[in-house]
This record gives structure tokens, C-alpha cells and sequence, in this order.
């Protein structure tokens, strides 16, 4: 597969979103056997749900840190219909040659994310990997790539896809022509995300694998900030917090109006109210993603409070219409007419069904059910052989979208990518950061190499 194929074929993946409940049953001879890699906070979060809706076995997990290793692998047999406790592992290669998977969750930090994700594809194994799918644009298209090579199904923890109040919004308000014609998104996080102060290097813990944690990334001096958690914190291993939060709410808004890639992206901002902190990702940054007829700002900042009080939807997205506005997030959404009766939804909780919501320790409660239907959309889609709601290409797009807008940060200038050959036309500058660097002994994938 060329480049120009590949980014057809990822064109094509927008057509296939699914907007119905997951609710087909289907036969299934033998539990799926399930590895999770990265068995941190959103692994055991997400992983724990697919255990609530599906008689998998979660027969692996591996992870560099030892003692969250062991503590993951009792967790999961207390929620095993088996209550077998899952084989550990410390390095996700040895595990991918000696177990038989069919579904691999890959939950790691975001620069491990392609590498991971690419060697269970050749494994022969189906995906469910956490946003964003890479750390730089070519690592992106290198996991598109793998997914139509090896012919699996990928789907990306992107779940306001899958949200039911946000599917609700985008049927009953949004396709019925409510909001008339969007010319404006305001997309937000006002949570304050960065670290604060400065960290001491020490030695790492004895029980954590500090070098093979790096892998790929660049080597820094070890201090606690970094693990476990903390690392969105550093660029060296992520995108800062437009990678993490706002590619959740650019995807969200994606899903809502249909909208492919973006034709400029532009970024400002800065370190401007920790400035000394430890950590290095901007505090404070504001993008924006253009397209023919409509403009998507973002917004972060580590100061103040939220804008509106009485919609505090401090991470959230506002879109404009001509006929009326709709204010979405993850805990609800408010549908505001230019006249007429406002509609009110707020996000749903399945207590009942399953009481382990409530006690499960530092579960997003609110994210509960979202990932429910996502796990349900996935094993669907591996029965059917069909692209899931966040397949692979709907996470290149959102992921790289994002990733361009710090690099138009970067280099102070506003970036038009273009989807079909994959690169920024005429600026060679910017091209050359679609790639990270990777450490030795590391190599970098690329569509022609997985």
C-alpha cells in the first residue's frame, strides 16, 4: 500500500461511523483472550469494563513496573469470571511471542503507543488502544498502515463516540437541522492540568524499569514527577494537554458535524503560569483548526475559573448556529434555540447493572457506561470484520490534527497539511518534525516499513 492509497483508504473510514446502540449478540465458541500492555490508571479503567460486558480472559499484562504489575494482575482475577490471575510480563515482545491473543489493549504512555500497537497487529491480534495514537504524524501513519496490512480492527479509546448522550445530541439536535449552519466551535479545558514546582533527579524505584519505560524517547535525569501519571507532563513522552484533552473534544466535535481533516492549523501560547515548573508542556495555548466554512478554537489554561457559570463545562465544546447553540461535554449536553425550549441531558451512570462503578478506585464514573459501548461497538466490529466508530484512520486524523497544532506552535507559523500525500506541502522545516527522533535501539515505523 503507497501513501496516496493509504490516505485514500483513511478518506473513506469517515463514512463508517455507527450511531445505534451496540446491542447484537453474537456466538462466540471460546472466551477472546485479551493481553493489556500498560497497567497503569486508563488500562485497568478500561480494561475492567470490556470484563463487565464480555466473557474475555485477560490471560497477559505486562508492564515495566513491577509492583504495579502484581497489583494489576490481582485486581483482574477478583473480576474474572475464572479468577485466574493473568501471566505477567515486563517486556510486551516476549509476551506477544509466547501467548495466542485475539484482542490486545495497549495502555501505555503515548510514545509507546505505535511501537506497541504495531507489533500486536503483526501478532495477529485486533486493538483497542488509548488516545492519542502516537506521539508524531508518521507514527500515525505507520499504525494506518499496519491495521489494512495485517487486516485488523483498531479501535481508538476516543469514547465520546460512543457516549449515549452525545450520539442523542448528534441524532436528535445536530442531523435534524436545530442548530442550522455551525460557523463557530469554542472547544475548552480549564482544568489545571500542568505541574506545578520543581522535582529533584534521583535514582529510579528498584521495582521500575526506568530504561526500557524510555524506549523510544529521549533519556531525561529520572525524578518522581515523571511515574507514575505524571509524564503527560514532559514532551519528551506526549503533546502536552492539547494532546491529551483536546483531541477528545476536536474528535467529539469531529463526530458531531461529520468533519474530516482541517485545511490550516494554527497554535499560540506558552509556559506562562508555572514557568518554572519541572514539567514542560505550554500551560496556556490556544489552536485553531480551519475549514472551508467553519473555524474550531481551542483553549487551555492554568488560571481562573470557568467562563460561564451556569454552564460550567469546563471541558467541553461550544457550537454556534445560526438557529441555535449546543454546549457538550462529558457530563451533559444543553441545546439552547434561538427560540423555543432549551433541552437539557446530563450523562448517564448504570449503578444498578453494575454496582462496581461506585467503588471502583479511581474510575471515571461518568466514562463508565461511554466505555461500555465502545468495548460492545469493537467486539462487534471483530465479529463482522468492519471498521469500529474510532477506527484507526478517525485517530491518525484527530491525533495528527493536534499534534500540527503544536508544531505550528513550534515554529510560529500556521500549517496546511495535506491528507492525500501526507505531508505539508513546500515547507520542508516543518516536515522534518512530522518524525520524532527515536532512540537507539529503536526504530521508527513508517508506512513502508511495518
Amino acid at each position: 500500500m503507497n501513501r496516496r492509497t493509504l490516505f485514500k483508504a483513511g478518506a473513506a473510514g469517515l463514512a463508517l461511523t455507527t450511531l445505534k446502540p451496540y446491542s447484537i449478540v453474537f456466538a462466540q465458541p471460546a472466551p477472546r483472550k485479551v493481553a493489556l500492555i500498560g497497567t497503569g490508571w486508563y488500562g485497568k479503567s478500561a480494561l475492567l469494563r470490556l470484563l463487565q460486558i464480555d466473557p474475555a480472559e485477560v490471560v497477559a499484562i505486562c508492564d515495566v513496573d513491577r509492583k504495579m504489575l502484581v497489583g494489576a494482575a490481582e485486581l483482574i482475577a477478583t473480576r474474572q469470571a475464572n479468577k485466574k490471575q493473568p501471566k505477567t510480563y515486563t517486556d510486551y515482545r516476549e509476551m506477544l511471542a509466547k501467548e495466542k491473543l485475539d484482542i490486545v489493549h495497549i495502555a501505555t504512555p503515548d510514545h509507546w503507543h505505535a511501537l506497541a500497537a504495531i507489533a500486536a497487529m503483526k501478532a495477529g491480534a485486533d486493538v483497542y488502544v488509548e488516545k492519542p495514537i502516537s506521539v508524531d504524524v508518521v507514527e500515525g501513519q505507520a499504525m494506518v498502515a499496519a491495521a489494512r496490512k495485517y487486516k485488523r480492527v483498531v479501535q481508538v479509546n476516543m469514547q465520546r463516540r460512543s457516549t449515549p448522550h452525545l450520539i442523542e445530541a448528534k441524532e436528535q439536535i445536530v442531523r435534524q437541522g436545530k442548530l442550522g449552519k455551525v460557523g463557530l466551535v469554542e472547544m475548552c479545558c480549564y482544568y489545571h492540568m500542568r505541574a506545578g514546582g520543581v522535582r529533584p533527579e534521583k535514582q529510579p524505584p528498584a521495582d521500575f524499569d526506568y530504561e526500557m519505560w524510555t524506549g523510544p524517547a529521549p533519556m531525561r535525569p529520572y525524578n518522581d514527577m515523571v511515574h507514575p501519571r505524571g509524564w503527560r507532563g514532559f514532551m519528551e513522552y506526549s503533546n502536552g494537554i492539547i494532546g491529551d484533552m483536546c483531541v477528545h473534544m476536536f474528535d467529539m466535535v469531529r463526530f458531531l458535524l461529520d468533519l474530516g481533516w482541517p485545511k490550516r492549523i494554527s497554535s499560540a501560547g506558552g509556559s506562562f503560569f508555572n514557568a518554572g515548573s519541572t514539567a514542560n508542556i505550554p500551560d496556556t495555548q490556544t489552536a485553531t483548526f480551519e475549514y472551508d466554512d467553519l473555524t474550531l478554537v481551542w483553549t487551555h489554561r492554568a488560571w481562573g475559573s470557568d467562563p460561564d457559570e451556569k454552564y460550567p463545562y469546563p471541558w467541553g465544546a461550544t457550537l454556534y448556529g445560526d438557529k441555535g447553540t449546543l454546549k457538550a461535554g462529558v457530563m451533559g449536553y444543553d441545546y439552547l434555540p434561538q427560540g423555543g425550549t432549551p433541552v437539557h441531558k446530563d450523562v448517564a451512570y448504570e449503578y444498578e447493572k453494575y454496582p462496581e462503578d461506585k467503588t471502583e478506585k479511581d474510575l471515571e464514573r461518568h466514562v463508565a457506561q461511554a466505555m461500555r459501548w465502545h468495548w460492545k461497538n469493537l467486539l462487534e466490529c471483530i465479529q463482522t470484520r468492519s471498521q469500529p466508530v474510532s477506527n484507526i484512520e478517525q485517530g491518525y486524523i484527530s491525533a495528527s490534527s493536534c499534534i500540527l497544532a503544536n508544531m505550528g506552535l513550534k515554529l510560529g507559523r500556521t500549517l496546511a497539511f495535506d491528507p492525500e500525500k501526507g505531508n505539508i506541502p513546500g515547507d520542508e522545516q516543518a516536515n522534518a518534525l512530522l518524525a520524532r527522533p527515536y532512540r537507539q535501539p529503536w526504530v521508527h515505523p513508517t508506512p513502508d516499513t511495518v
